[in-house]
């Protein structure tokens, strides 16, 4: 997973291109220029177009009552090197504490570059080493096919599709379901990433 950083009852972790800590209210101005981006918004179910003024800080502050909470983890998907924020990923995790349900979102700049499999893979890490978690599962709206790329690249294994279950600008999406357990994460750590 890389190296683990401790801020303030909150983790970091780094790979080797990208730093994965906390958000900040700093980070506000960058948050609403990326999601805001209708490309970005069209691939997340819970990402709005146009993007409300005010939104994106809320949202930061959630996620740290969610974080103290123990119900979710959410990261600042950053570039290691000079600190630019890309995107963000998270772990929802269930009430047994056992599954943790991965969301990411990528900058428009920024997609195609890998960064999304990268911090992904990290997240896994995390979720299964850190937080000890038994299954991480994941989805993507119907024609995102790059999202259900960087899961498989990440080691999870597609588990189906859900039809007409999200709405979302006025029409109903099937989801596509993807999950990896915890000894099918260890097994693929003993032999090494599949690319």
């Amino acid at each position: 997973m890389g190296k683990k950083i401790i801020h303030s009852n909150a983790v970091s972790f780094e790979t080797g291109r990208l730093l994965l800590r906390p958000l900040s209210l700093s980070d506000s101005e960058v948050v609403m220029h990326l999601a805001g981006d209708k490309k970005v918004s069209d691939t997340v179910l819970f990402i709005p177009h146009p993007y409300p003024d005010g939104l994106a800080a809320r949202w930061i502050r959630s996620t740290r009552r969610k974080r103290i909470s123990g119900s979710e983890q959410t990261f600042a998907v950053t570039i290691k090197a000079g600190g630019e924020l890309l995107g963000a990923m998270g772990l929802r995790i269930d009430k047994s504490g056992l599954i943790g349900d991965a969301g990411y979102w990528i900058g428009v700049p920024y997609w195609n570059k890998g960064y999304a499999t990268e911090a992904l893979r990290a997240l896994i890490s995390f979720g299964f080493e850190t937080l000890g978690l038994h299954k991480i599962t994941a989805h993507y709206l119907e024609g995102n096919i790059a999202s259900g790329r960087v899961m498989e690249k990440s080691g999870m294994i597609k588990e189906g599709v859900q039809r007409k279950e999200l709405h979302k600008n006025n029409n109903w999406f099937d989801t596509v379901h993807y999950g990896i357990l915890s000894d099918e994460y260890f097994a693929g750590k003993e032999g090494g990433h599949k690319d």
